[in-house]
């Protein structure tokens, strides 16, 4: 639930990211999930900035749109779980699971102004670095943006990318358990922080079989949603 259309930026991306990723962590234990967006007034068609900047983070759409109050309706049964920006208003009358999500903006000379003008951030930088950059900061915590965060989630992103390529040519192993539960602890808490910090310091760990860490990063990534296996066949 965005506050609205009229501040449709990074904040409004971010709240609909953390939606996926609660929905990710969710069919990850295999629940079905039925999303529906939420918001004040009208929204914009499929075209909008918004939308757009959605479907490059790879944040999978909603299953409709409706205005405070008649989600349930379009759901058919009761909201389990509202995703919202800090201060919106919701009707916890269901006694739903409430995540508030902390704003988000773009600081230096990366700027782009306020609102969907912020957006413009995804012209410049790949949008899963984007992504990674958001995942970063605890979700109800602000996230401050700035180029050198978003730099360094590229080449983190891409360093992945080229370990899991590398690793993908060896004898695949199974996730180790302890790797399996923190990461599942991790995203039961939905802190994706840890989960990222969990795959920073695999990524060196030359103690573990190379098999082993690809099937890590892989099963990771069904929650992070950053592509990691895109290199796979494509080194020189």
């Amino acid at each position: 639930m965005p506050r609205g259309t009229e501040e449709s930026g990074l904040t409004a991306l971010r709240v609909l990211l953390v939606a996926d990723l609660v929905t990710r962590v969710a069919e990850l234990g295999n629940l079905q999930v039925l999303t529906v967006l939420v918001t004040p007034g009208e929204l914009p068609g499929h075209g909008s900035a918004l939308g757009a900047a959605a479907d490059a983070l790879g944040i999978r759409p909603p299953a409709g749109h409706a205005s405070a109050g008649e989600a349930p309706a379009l759901l058919g049964g009761r909201v389990d779980v509202h995703v919202v920006s800090g201060d919106a208003d919701v009707d916890d009358g269901e006694r739903a699971v409430i995540t508030c999500v902390g704003d988000a903006h773009m600081r230096g000379p990366d700027a782009h102004g306020q609102g969907t003008a912020e957006l413009a951030i995804l012209n410049k930088h790949d949008p899963l670095a984007v992504r990674l950059a958001l995942m970063s900061f605890p979700s109800h915590q602000p996230a401050d943006l700035t180029g050198s965060v978003v730099s360094g989630a590229r080449e983190t992103a891409g360093e992945w990318r080229r370990r899991v390529a590398t690793w993908a040519e060896q004898p695949s192993r199974p996730v180790p358990a302890h790797l399996a539960e923190t990461a599942r602890a991790a995203f039961d808490d939905l802190d994706i922080p840890s989960a990222i910090a969990l795959l920073h310091d695999l990524a060196g760990d030359d103690r573990l079989a190379a098999g082993a860490r690809f099937e890590t990063f892989l099963y990771v990534d069904r929650v992070l949603g950053l592509d990691l296996p895109r290199e796979i066949g494509k080194l020189g």
